[in-house]
């Protein structure tokens, strides 16, 4: 039962799967998708922070299967070939990243910039918080350098305390900012998406990747914005109603009728960062301090060999110089 008690906590987890998604973030865009038509008119796509590859699956599916689309992945980390799906292995707080995203798509911008992207969390809500929103800064840094005016840029956000200052900054550069939460996304979770339409910066803006858009210096009055100067965003629920509930546990027979059967993962990741810390567990090695009563014999006289070498070397040396005083001239 081991294997399957996810499926029953997590009936999206287990619908990826058996639908051939590499994750069940892939719901929360078709879901965004149904209720903002994101995909309609989109030739050139691009994914940021893309592994392991999800909504990658979703764009090249909805997008590339036009013939005519493009759909660019980018990651530090490396992600497993998706048909229709141009990766780059790049960091997206870089300029050469952008320049490289424009010349798949021979000079032209995109439609659509989305990312899926997240911080490691800690645990520490304040913390992650403004993590994520300086991830979600990064992109749409990045996006000012390949959307086309007019673009939608999707990304997701922490609905924090200060999440309004967030909505105010991506005000500046879209017409229509909405704050929508799908059904697919946990209700325990501070999670939400940010849905940008209509880009379109101000006058005289010059896209820049060395200047955090909400860095103090970046412009004072703006990031003192208290009390009723604060944008307040839509907030939008999205997906049926009677669409499973992602906080609810469900039997292994759904209700449709369909008999269970266990469905391994599509695609592993390749590499991830914490396979080490993995392995270490595994071998009971992981987060324990080592004491020296529990160190063998050996490794004890290994650790003091040299301290005891040291201090039979000083000792000699002060032999030597007492030897020279007690010589005569």
């Amino acid at each position: 039962m081991g294997r399957t008690s996810k499926d029953k906590r997590d009936v999206y987890y287990r619908l990826a799967k058996e639908n051939g998604w590499r994750a069940r973030s892939a719901f929360k865009l078709l879901q965004l998708n149904e209720e903002f038509q994101l995909f309609q008119g989109v030739t050139r796509a691009v994914d940021l922070c893309a592994a392991p590859g999800s909504w990658s699956q979703v764009l090249s599916q909805k997008i590339g299967g036009q013939g005519s689309g493009h759909v660019v992945a980018v990651d530090l980390q490396a992600m497993a070939p998706l048909p229709g799906v141009l990766q780059i292995q790049g960091d997206i707080t870089q300029l050469s990243t952008a320049k490289e995203i424009i010349r798949h798509f021979e000079g032209c911008p995109a439609d659509l910039v989305v990312c899926d992207g997240a911080p490691d969390v800690t645990g520490l809500h304040d913390v992650d918080e403004y993590m994520q929103a300086q991830l979600l800064l990064a992109a749409l840094n990045i996006a000012t350098h390949v959307l086309k005016p007019g673009g939608c840029f999707v990304a997701k956000i922490f609905r924090g305390r200060d999440v309004t200052l967030i909505y105010s900054q991506l005000r500046v550069f879209f017409s229509s900012v909405l704050c929508a939460k799908p059904r697919s996304s946990r209700n325990s979770s501070i999670e939400a998406f940010a849905v940008c339409q209509g880009y379109d910066p101000p006058e005289g803006f010059l896209p820049d990747l060395t200047k955090p858009l909400l860095d103090h210096s970046y412009d004072p009055d703006f990031n003192q914005l208290d009390g009723p100067t604060r944008i307040i965003v839509p907030f939008v629920t999205c997906g049926d109603l009677s669409a499973y509930d992602s906080d609810r546990s469900y039997p292994l027979d759904l209700e449709d009728g369909s008999e269970y059967k266990y469905t391994p993962p599509t695609q592993p990741p390749i590499s991830p960062p914490y396979q080490e810390a993995c392995t270490l567990k595994k071998k009971g090695r992981l987060a324990k301090e080592i004491r020296p009563q529990d160190c063998p014999i050996s490794t004890v006289d290994t650790l003091s060999q040299p301290l005891a070498a040291l201090q039979r070397h000083t000792l000699m040396a002060s032999e030597v110089e007492d030897s020279e005083l007690n010589c005569p001239p």
